[in-house]
């Protein structure tokens, strides 16, 4: 019963961060502004947003995927647990470069009292605990 909830909290997750990425990378497809007034990265030319909705697609995908027990498990949880980790190291990549401004005007420079990435980051960090936490319970099992 543990791991349906681990596995449906995960597909929550992605859903959400689907949504929210979706959402930044819309307004700045078709507005060429970045949504919350914020200074908006760029990535291999591309704007950082796109990255993070490809990102939370496939993990979307992959957790949909473990939900509806389309495909092992353990193969679901080793993609979740490895787009989340590079999800992290982008997210966390931008977020970091965002410090200088949180130290300069505090929480208060972004709507959400972070930056969009940081925000990001957080969900990435989530996914990816719970991911890898319900693998080790799968191999655990397996043993």
């Amino acid at each position: 019963m543990a791991k349906n909830k681990i596995s449906i909290t995960v597909f929550i997750l992605s859903i959400a961060g689907l949504l929210f990425s979706g959402y930044l990378s819309g307004v700045k497809f078709f507005t060429s502004t970045c949504a919350f007034n914020e200074g908006c990265p760029f990535f291999l030319g591309y704007p950082a947003c796109y990255f993070g909705f490809g990102m939370f697609l496939l993990i979307t995908i992959f957790s949909s995927l473990l939900v509806f027990s389309k495909i092992e498990k353990r193969k679901a949880l080793l993609g979740l647990s490895m787009v989340s980790f590079l999800g992290m190291l982008f997210a966390g990549y931008f977020t970091f470069k965002e410090i200088p401004i949180l130290f300069q005007q505090g929480l208060g420079a972004y709507i959400f009292g972070l930056p969009t990435c940081a925000l990001g980051l957080i969900f990435y960090v989530l996914i990816f605990v719970l991911s890898t936490y319900f693998m080790s319970k799968e191999v655990a099992i397996i043993k």
